[in-house]
């Protein structure tokens, strides 16, 4: 389904390919010979998503484009199944794979790998070939790469990076959900005035 967002409708390359239950929303660029399979949605919420050519982002995928960060996805990149990727930049030949979660302003090195549930955090810059390991975690520029269990470490360099202050604009603090989603509430209102161009 493709659905104009704020007067913005996706361009698909004629010679792409978009599954009939993928969703593509707003201001997103599809570009040759790529592939947009099943149940996958990108949606440009105040910022754009570009993807290059011969990209394939698999099923049940979810691509979003923010106001202070556009997605940006290079040339021949895999986006595996059920991958989460917000306001981030992934550089060409890149493997991003099941369950993969890649955050705001994040950067994805060339031929990086992200394995199975792996995570790329808040403004991590991720070099070219570096790997993170199947479910471990990536924090930090340039990254630290961790296991999940060494929580205490991840938290030292996640802390400063202060994800509710560039993600929502708004001060740590025990009220922060009350004012985080009033403000997101209100942001995605403007998909009521959204339009389906093709189903």
């Amino acid at each position: 389904m493709l659905i104009e967002h704020t007067g913005n409708s996706p361009r698909i390359h004629p010679t792409a390919w978009v599954a009939p239950t993928a969703t593509i929303c707003g201001d997103v660029e599809v570009g040759r010979d790529s592939r947009v399979l099943f149940g996958a949605v990108l949606t440009a919420d105040g910022g754009s998503i570009r993807i290059g050519s011969q990209c394939v982002v698999m099923e049940n995928a979810v691509l979003r484009g923010i106001p202070r960060h556009p997605l940006s996805i290079g040339h021949r990149v895999l986006i595996g199944p059920r991958a989460y990727l917000t306001g981030c930049t992934v550089e060409d030949e890149a493997f991003l794979a099941t369950g993969a979660a890649v955050f705001n302003g994040a950067r994805i090195g060339r031929r990086a790998e992200v394995r199975v549930n792996g995570t790329v955090h808040l403004r991590t810059v991720l070099p070219d070939s570096a790997l993170v390991p199947i479910g471990w975690v990536a924090v930090g520029d340039p990254a630290t790469v961790l296991p999940p269990d060494r929580h205490d470490e991840i938290w030292a360099i996640q802390e400063p990076l202060d994800f509710p202050r560039e993600v929502f604009g708004v001060d740590r603090s025990s009220g922060m959900m009350a004012e985080i989603m009033a403000r997101y509430t209100r942001g995605l209102e403007r998909h009521a005035a959204d339009r389906i161009i093709e189903e």
